[in-house]
């Protein structure tokens, strides 16, 4: 199962594509979400089998502001042209680190600890590349593929 894990932004936004079944990588990077739009919609009309899971965005009581907004108009996009399933930040949590209050890097210390570390240029692991936003779009992704399998 192909996988393509989403972390949506106000103006541009961060994907793993991923091969579950390998526990491979078969793309990944941030772009500009016209951009992002436009991969989906390729994805979408060739008829490919991936599944697309996209982060969503939940209220706990806080005021939010123009970009979460932005961001919320973004993935009902992404839910529109390519079906994608949507998952919560704190399940994504409770998942790797068994506690709502984890933060980006113990999310990232547990998919490190998973598949070992990112390694170099010239000796590259799995999660050679993952950067900034891509740690959370892979973490999207193997989550689904965790719960979902």
């Amino acid at each position: 199962m192909n996988i393509m894990g989403i972390d949506p932004g106000t103006t541009q936004s961060a994907f793993f594509h991923w091969n579950a079944d390998q526990q491979q990588s078969i793309g990944m990077g941030i772009v500009p979400n016209d951009e992002l739009l436009a991969k989906l919609r390729e994805f979408c009309d060739a008829k490919r089998d991936d599944v697309f899971v996209v982060e969503g965005i939940a209220s706990y009581g806080m005021a939010v502001g123009k970009s979460v907004f932005e961001t919320c108009y973004l993935i009902g996009r992404i839910l529109e042209i390519s079906g994608a399933n949507l998952v919560l930040r704190k399940d994504i949590k409770m998942h790797f680190c068994n506690s709502t209050r984890a933060k980006d890097t113990n999310i990232r210390q547990a998919l490190i600890d998973r598949f070992g570390e990112p390694g170099t240029k010239k000796e590259p692991g799995m999660l050679y590349g993952v950067k900034k936003d891509i740690w959370s779009a892979l973490a999207v992704a193997v989550y689904y593929a965790d719960t979902q399998t």
